[in-house]
């Protein structure tokens, strides 16, 4: 190889190297004291004080063994604002963990009283009341609605806070089952 392919070569590891090792560490931002109140679909902090964070291994484990309740906190899209009248407009389908509970809107990082009620009685149904039961908070990668969503339930006194980063689309990656979904009714 001549003295100018191995430079080139060697300029190419470099930059490479350069960008993605720099950019997956600027995309582990430091975990925030309160919630996140924008951009929700942003990468998230490594952790979450007072939860376990699970990867996707360790979330097949608790939904196989089924030892805990998963509840997936994606928004869900509204209606176009300004779509014809005569428009026909379908929600689009939502596919997450099989069995799990869908408190979609309930990850923002202010929540209107009636929606706060909304995710409270969804933990208490989820539950059963027990404050202790496992709980494994997900949504989709690099979302925060999750994050939000576990951090609020360990502020209600949930004490078994669990935190599943890559979320559905992980899960999905690595061959496990979704399925359809449609929201908990609201009240």
């Amino acid at each position: 190889m001549s003295s100018i392919k191995r430079q080139a070569c060697g300029l190419l590891v470099f930059v490479a190297f350069g960008v993605f090792g720099s950019a997956a560490y600027a995309q582990t931002p430091p975990e925030p004291d309160s919630y996140r109140m924008d951009n929700y679909h942003a990468p998230t902090p490594a952790t979450l004080k007072g939860a376990t964070v699970l990867d996707t291994p360790q979330a097949f484990e608790l939904w196989s063994g089924k030892k805990a309740v998963f509840i997936d906190a994606l928004a869900h899209p509204p209606k176009p604002a300004g779509l014809p009248k005569n428009a026909v407009w379908r929600d689009p389908k939502r596919f997450d963990i099989p069995g799990s509970i869908w408190l979609p809107d309930t990850g923002f990082g202010e929540l209107s009283e009636p929606m706060a009620r909304y995710f409270e009685q969804g933990l208490t149904r989820a539950s059963g009341g027990d404050k202790s039961k496992p709980l494994v908070f997900y949504c989709r990668t690099n979302c925060w609605a999750s994050w939000n969503a576990a951090k609020r339930a360990l502020t209600l006194g949930y004490t078994n806070v669990m935190w599943y980063p890559p979320g559905a689309d992980a899960w999905e990656q690595a061959g496990h089952p979704v399925e359809e979904r449609q929201p908990e009714p609201r009240e």
